[in-house]
């Protein structure tokens, strides 16, 4: 790896932890700038998960005040997301790597969907809670938990907008303000990226340059988003992610 393309992987892990911790998808920056160094795309994706779960767990510590009184929820919560994650993370390595490469232009194009639809998706959760007066259960039941441990595994095989799929379910099956829920996405994400990212560190190649270039931007890039991301504009950031995703889709599908 070049000065440049190691300059470029710092930058990226520090967009990506801030993206990560305001909105998600943070990977559709990582990522893209990982296949331009010339990496495969298995390496890629198990490099990117290890060198973001800094950012993960910085940006959780960032919103602790807004985890307050969620503790047995997240305990729940994050028993599903474990156990997903480690399922995605072994779907990875047991499927043939030219699966993943064909497979993940249509990930990161839904991921782009997803990223381009949160406003809409925020809309519809605000009315949901408009016309209902709350949830029938306080941890949103066991369809919640299903459903988490279902995007759980999609975020162990390709991590990218991941966190709003969370932040759809619970914000139509639980009755939390946006902020405290983005609070319990933040702890969901590092719970699987680190037992992903613990599970490769045993069982899959990745470039270790990558992992600590991004582990310091990202864990930095968390830190800013905690703090001073949500002054940012959504409708800036979701632009930036679109964008980098078109150019990993166009590069995926001509590797």
């Amino acid at each position: 790896m070049t000065p440049w393309e190691m300059l470029a992987v710092l930058a990226a892990g520090i967009s990506a932890g801030v993206v990560n911790t305001v909105v998600g998808s943070g990977s559709l920056i990582t990522f893209p700038v990982l296949l331009a160094t010339g990496m495969p795309p298995v390496t890629a994706a198990v490099s990117n998960t290890l060198g973001l779960i800094p950012g993960s767990i910085s940006g959780a510590i960032g919103y602790r005040a807004e985890l307050g009184g969620q503790g047995r929820r997240i305990l729940k919560m994050s028993v599903g997301s474990l156990f997903g994650g480690l399922a995605g993370a072994m779907l990875l390595l047991a499927l043939p790597a030219t699966w993943f490469e064909r497979i993940v232009p249509a990930l990161v194009g839904l991921a782009l969907v997803l990223v381009l639809l949160q406003p809409r998706i925020s809309e519809s959760v605000r009315r949901h809670r408009e016309r209902t007066s709350g949830s029938p259960h306080p941890d949103g039941g066991p369809l919640l938990l299903i459903g988490l441990t279902l995007a759980s595994v999609y975020g162990g095989y390709f991590s990218a907008a991941q966190g709003i799929i969370y932040m759809s379910l619970m914000g139509v099956l639980l009755d939390e303000t946006l902020q405290r829920l983005n609070a319990v996405r933040n702890v969901l994400v590092a719970v699987v990226n680190t037992v992903a990212a613990l599970f490769f560190l045993f069982s899959a190649d990745f470039d270790w340059t990558a992992v600590v270039l991004l582990a310091i931007g990202s864990a930095f890039g968390g830190l800013i988003g905690a703090k001073v991301g949500r002054r940012l504009s959504p409708a800036v950031l979701r632009l930036l992610i679109v964008a980098v995703g078109i150019v990993a889709i166009v590069r995926l599908v001509h590797h």
